[in-house]
């Protein structure tokens, strides 16, 4: 734990002290403090869970994780309200984010299930069905988005009410003792006191060091990134969110490896949950107090439109998946390859084409299995947020 608490630690120390570094080094040294609270999340998380509800512990683990794409993000909003040129890379960095979770993060858990015991397929336990639900009244509201081609006050009110119907519902599964081991075990076993305390400040320091590390961080990429003339977008929408992701992934393939593929699947899609309701309700909120009036609309141009389209559909047919709680090693391979196949082209026809390929294989499976289509039948009839109540 004194490694990671290092790493952490270092970055804070280095800021408080205002020290003046190259692009390159603040990327490094940034990053190296992002890596370390990962781990201080990862253990805070598993000790927290003796005291809380596991989806809450697992949606508190992964809304601290998303803190970087909250603050990037939130200040791109909040620019955009005054220069509408900010208003594209808001929407460049929430897409970017929200597909490489699924698109990446997904795939390595179960890829890592796979290289660690050959298992080809992670069993989900039914209590994150709270998550499937709400993740999926989310994107079901935000197929509206593309077409209104802007992001309002009421999409706000919208989609922060379904985090709020979702976190309250998560609060109220029942509690799951983990078998802990290694750093976990040692502070478990400080008494409860002493482990609530370590484990608060544990989820301090970490959440302290991403908040500060994430936009020097994305920055330093950036700064380094312009020097090879690479387009600003495509920076935002892939190197930041990468960057900020990381504690995300390292976190749920540390569940996996440590044999609890379930809670590492139930951090990411809790963060693909914030992601999709949390983030994207805040957008408007300070781009409308930014300009100066909370009724001001975020408007869309054609790019941001197909993005958007595009994220909505992968995360529609990324639930179909998980809708049986059952996640197979060539489910992985088909979101990673569907991901990495949409690089080869830039153009607004090849983002419509791969929309209406996830739409049309979401539609597929539904129709092509049977055990799936009762599965997402009571997924949409609330039946397994009632039974993690």
């Amino acid at each position: 734990m004194g490694v990671a608490l290092t790493l952490a630690a270092q970055w804070i120390v280095l800021r408080l002290l205002h020290v003046e570094l190259a692009p390159h080094y603040e990327a490094l040294l940034a990053g190296t403090g992002i890596f370390g609270a990962a781990f201080l999340l990862s253990w805070g998380a598993e000790v927290a869970q003796l005291d809380i509800p596991q989806a809450l512990a697992l949606a508190f683990l992964a809304l601290v994780a998303v803190l970087p794409e909250y603050t990037v993000d939130i200040y791109f909003a909040w620019r955009a309200g005054q220069d509408p040129v900010y208003t594209a890379f808001a929407t460049a960095n929430m897409t970017g984010s929200n597909r490489l979770l699924i698109g990446v993060g997904w795939p390595a858990v179960v890829v890592t299930v796979w290289m660690t015991t050959r298992r080809r397929a992670i069993a989900i336990a039914s209590d994150h069905g709270i998550e499937l639900f709400y993740l999926l009244l989310a994107t079901v509201y935000s197929l509206v988005l593309p077409f209104k081609a802007t992001l309002s006050l009421w999409d706000a009110a919208a989609l922060l009410t379904i985090f709020g119907f979702y976190a309250a519902a998560a609060a109220r599964a029942h509690v799951v003792e983990p078998e802990l081991e290694g750093v976990s075990a040692v502070i478990a076993g400080f008494g409860v006191g002493g482990r609530r305390i370590t484990t608060i400040a544990l989820f301090v320091v970490a959440g302290l060091t991403i908040l500060m590390a994430a936009e020097p961080f994305a920055e330093g990429l950036l700064a380094s990134g312009r020097r090879f003339g690479i387009e600003e977008f495509l920076l935002v929408q892939w190197l930041a969110p990468l960057a900020s992701e990381s504690p995300e992934f390292i976190i749920a393939v540390l569940f996996a490896i440590r044999g609890n593929a379930g809670a590492a699947m139930g951090t990411l899609i809790s963060s693909k949950v914030n992601q999709w309701t949390l983030l994207i309700g805040m957008l408007p909120l300070a781009y409308g107090t930014s300009s100066g009036s909370l009724a001001n609309p975020m408007h869309l141009d054609p790019r941001q439109v197909e993005e958007i389209l595009l994220t909505t559909a992968q995360s529609l047919f990324a639930v179909v998946i998980l809708a049986d709680f059952s996640f197979s090693l060539l489910e992985g391979v088909v979101l990673f390859v569907l991901f990495g196949t949409q690089m080869v082209s830039t153009s607004p026809e090849f983002r419509y084409y791969y929309s209406f390929l996830y739409l049309v294989l979401a539609i597929a499976f539904v129709v092509m299995r049977p055990q799936l289509r009762q599965s997402l039948w009571l997924l949409l009839r609330g039946t397994q947020v009632r039974r993690g109540t």
